[in-house]
């Protein structure tokens, strides 16, 4: 597995995400998420929807990986959005991800 998606599983482990897009809105108002995954795969309306708000209190959006791809490095079923809370995991991520890790 990749190390962004091993990543994921650890930020899990530690309690510093949070799942689906209602839970990571309310996060995100509070100022709590730092960045955002969104399964390439998810609706449109799910995208434009986090989009928007992510734009509004700028913080940075993803879509390299699929709901399969997401669901499985969580390991739970059906993941299309994920919200990481912490500063020091969102910058690590983002690293894999400029070192072409998706």
């Amino acid at each position: 597995m990749q190390k962004g998606l091993n990543l994921l599983g650890l930020i899990r482990r530690a309690g510093k995400m949070t799942l689906g897009t209602d839970l990571t809105i309310k996060a995100l108002q509070k100022g709590q998420i730092k960045l955002i995954l969104v399964a390439h795969d998810a609706s449109s309306s799910t995208y434009d929807k986090l989009d928007k708000k992510a734009f509004f209190y700028q913080v940075k959006v993803l879509n390299n990986y699929s709901t399969e791809e997401l669901s499985k490095a969580i390991g739970m079923s059906s993941i299309k959005v994920v919200g990481i809370t912490d500063e020091g995991f969102a910058k690590a991520f983002q690293v894999e991800i400029e070192r072409g890790d998706f």
